[in-house]
């Protein structure tokens, strides 16, 4: 890319194509010209307030966010991006650590000063643009997105990431996902999330594409609209979404003939999932790896290659390696199973205000992952599971993902979850947890496992849902999933 930062990439995007649509949602759509003039309107209002200082962002995935991440960075501010879904008091917590110069959100918030935003509200700040005058004061190494990461043990950690890590962020995106003029793109994981930034936020502009941003995931809304809005990129996300999406009613008369690129992240895929979508639609999910703090690392790609249930190959300039779990120092043979550790151009530089943390996370250069995974001999990186995530079996490891991918070869389960239960000889067992596509006995399911599994693997009990629970990120929520264990003990 030529631009440094990433306001002057959407300035770049906006002068490319001023009467293309650059967003839209049901509530309308705004052409790249109306955006940059209602982003010039708002940084305008914002900039004697915000220049140097953090603001936050509370707002769902709508026009509005857009506008207001990129009229903060034009008024030479740094957005901090907070999760609209998170509960009242861990925003609370999350802004008190800010010190915010303004919150932009769609609700009155109870720390410091809130404008007030929303679709509805955009209106009066859409007025003609002066290209000359929608100056990007900041520079390389400025901060672009204060994103947060982790939260389901403590709250989440400020990731401060510049305008030159995200630009690389962007580059390794387009070079696993390649995209070309007129896209539309469909994300539904939160604008907040590394994901959903990616495919809602920074590379649809470069090639000054449109955004087409559903209210709430819905799966029989993402089929209409993945159809009426002749959608060619899906940023689906996790598993879960595909799974969720594949069970709408609407789902097996859908044609989507303009669908191309159907990117995959945020969690492994099984490869149930890949074979599913690829014999329903044709197309591959290209399944990629990364996290809050280095993203993209790894993507599945035509060019460099595809080996369904892998993460893919290492993005450009990208080490990847596998090392010991104790230690975190050896480096493992080829496919021996370690933690992963990996390191490039798109790395945090740490934690804002968490030394602690930061002295974990970042070791020898490296951004160490806390997932589990090997590396092939043709350099395929596959997850194995988050290293808390194991299960300890009487002295053996046990990991969920391989339960759970033998749960879906199944022919009645659509989805499953594998946690850990304390056990008092054992130490700890598996529990699953299944959603069903047809009508099937606990009885059944657990003969299934005792067929296809070792004896320290079995699940002790089956727990049959009518749904997963999701993290905002659409992940499976394993925590909730794990405390309703807790709660039944």
């Amino acid at each position: 890319m030529d631009a440094a930062t990433v306001a002057s990439a959407f300035k770049t995007a906006a002068i490319r194509a001023p009467d293309a649509i650059y967003c839209k949602s049901a509530t309308g759509s705004l052409t790249y010209a109306q955006a940059a003039g209602a982003i010039q309107s708002l940084a305008d209002e914002l900039r004697a307030d915000v220049q140097g200082r953090s603001a936050a962002l509370i707002l769902p995935n709508s026009k509005a966010f857009l506008i207001a991440y990129f009229a903060v960075l034009f008024a030479g501010g740094k957005p901090a991006l907070i999760n609209h879904g998170h509960p009242a008091p861990t925003i609370a917590k999350l802004l008190g650590s800010l010190d915010a110069a303004v919150v932009l959100s769609d609700h009155e918030q109870g720390k410091g000063t809130t404008r007030l935003l929303n679709d509805d509200l955009l209106g009066v700040l859409v007025k003609p643009v002066d290209m000359n005058g929608l100056i990007d004061p900041s520079t390389s190494e400025d901060i672009a997105a204060i994103m947060y990461s982790g939260g389901t043990t403590g709250l989440p950690k400020q990731v401060p990431h510049s305008n030159a890590s995200i630009i690389a962020t962007m580059e390794r995106g387009d070079w696993g996902w390649r995209t070309r003029a007129d896209e539309v793109w469909l994300p539904v994981a939160p604008f907040t999330h590394i994901y959903g930034f990616l495919m809602g936020l920074t590379n649809p502009i470069m090639q000054s594409g449109t955004t087409v941003i559903p209210e709430r995931f819905q799966p029989d809304l993402i089929v209409d609209m993945l159809e009426t809005e002749k959608v060619t990129i899906f940023g689906g996300g996790p598993p879960a979404i595909y799974q969720a999406v594949m069970a709408s009613s609407k789902f097996a008369d859908a044609k989507f003939t303009n669908l191309r690129i159907c990117p995959g992240g945020g969690a492994p895929f099984p490869l149930d999932v890949h074979n599913r979508w690829e014999a329903a639609t044709g197309l591959k999910i290209y399944e990629g790896y990364g996290m809050t703090e280095i993203a993209p690392i790894s993507i599945n790609t035509d060019e460099h290659g595809v080996k369904p249930g892998s993460a893919g190959k290492a993005v450009p300039d990208t080490l990847i390696e596998i090392v010991d779990l104790e230690t975190g120092d050896t480096v493992l043979p080829t496919s021996e199973a370690g933690e992963i550790r990996v390191k490039g151009p798109h790395m945090m530089t740490g934690y804002t205000g968490n030394p602690e943390e930061t002295a974990i996370a970042l070791r020898h250069g490296f951004v160490y992952t806390g997932d589990i995974g090997t590396l092939d001999n043709e350099g395929f990186l596959t997850i194995t599971d988050r290293k808390k995530n194991v299960i300890f079996v009487s002295g053996f490891n046990v990991f969920p993902r391989e339960v759970e991918e033998m749960l879906l070869t199944h022919p009645a389960i659509s989805g499953s979850c594998a946690v850990a239960r304390a056990h008092k000889r054992s130490g700890e067992v598996p529990v699953a947890f299944v959603t069903l596509r047809s009508d099937v006995d606990v009885a059944n399911i657990m003969a299934f496992c005792k067929h296809n599994l070792i004896a320290y693997k079995l699940p002790e009990d089956v727990i049959i849902l009518p749904e997963m629970p999701l993290t905002p990120a659409g992940k499976v929520d394993r925590t909730v999933l794990q405390s309703s264990l807790k709660a039944q003990s």
